[in-house]
């Protein structure tokens, strides 16, 4: 390659960065300056005027390293009380899924789910049926019910607190106060005495017996060790008859000189056939839902 088509290809490519930096500019002046950002769409809350991200206009570069500078600006402002009070939709998505992820623990910490979900499972341990009906079902069954038992507190939840915080009549404090009123007053009755008294000692504060004057730090746990006691008590009493079903059953080989064949082997068929004779899933389940009430 001769000097002269060095010269062409040199002469080539300055043409082309030329081309290229005024596409680039072109862009700039046609985008990013009219770039504009609201917080919301009918009342904006960062203002009722125009405000650029563009920090210097096109065509004010005056020097090399101010064309090599960013000109552009990102700020996010979120303010809620002083303006239109409302959440934006990117936000509502991000609270949204942050309850349905803590739902889980909620419902199993302060509703009827952990007594329901330990009676059923104690119901199918004494009839020693291993995986029949399986945790799938158990564990639907005991959603259900749960729904079914918190429903007047849920409709109370959805009325006081979340209805008027959609509405922009109370602010996030307020509802949480709101919300967590029904659940107190559902926990608190099924919260026996001593666990209340226990965590309030530990704690070392003093409570004078009113559910009013009980943190919910202290509520919460209370609740859990009295819904634990109580599904197990209820648990020790399903399993008193087929007890004595596995007892006439041990005797009864013991006494025909069966003693390796396994009693539970025997025994089972007489338990589900009189689990089916006494209608025990209604039993049990109406007893259990009845216990809340």
């Amino acid at each position: 390659m001769n000097k002269s088509e060095h010269k062409l290809i040199k002469r080539k490519l300055i043409k082309i960065c030329l081309l290229v930096t005024v596409g680039i500019l072109y862009i700039h002046k046609f985008f990013f300056q009219s770039l504009v950002v609201y917080a919301a769409e009918e009342r904006p809350i960062t203002g009722d005027t125009t405000v650029t991200t563009v920090i210097r206009p096109t065509g004010t570069t005056e020097t090399m390293d101010e064309l090599m500078e960013p000109n552009m600006t990102n700020s996010i402002t979120i303010r809620l009380n002083e303006d239109n009070g409302q959440l934006n939709g990117a936000l509502r998505i991000l609270l949204t899924l942050t309850l349905i992820s803590l739902a889980p623990i909620l419902i199993i910490m302060m509703t009827s789910f952990t007594r329901i979900l330990i009676v059923l499972h104690f119901t199918r341990a004494a009839l020693n049926t291993q995986t029949a009906p399986p945790n799938q079902i158990l564990i639907g069954l005991a959603l259900i019910l749960t729904f079914f038992i918190m429903e007047p507190t849920f409709n109370q939840i959805n009325e006081q607190a979340i209805k008027p915080f959609n509405e922009g009549e109370i602010d996030q404090e307020e509802a949480f106060d709101l919300a967590m009123k029904p659940l107190r007053e559902f926990m608190y009755p099924q919260t026996q005495l001593k666990d209340a008294e226990m965590f309030m000692e530990i704690a070392g504060q003093e409570w004078d017996g009113e559910i009013e004057s009980i943190p919910n730090t202290v509520l919460v746990p209370s609740f859990m060790i009295s819904e634990l006691r109580t599904a197990f008590w209820i648990g020790f009493m399903i399993y008193i008859p087929f007890i004595v079903i596995d007892m006439v059953v041990a005797s009864t080989l013991m006494s025909m000189g069966m003693m390796m064949l396994p009693p539970t082997t025997i025994s089972m068929p007489f338990k589900i056939l009189l689990f089916v004779m006494a209608d025990g899933w209604a039993l049990i389940i109406g007893q259990l839902v009845r216990t809340f009430y």
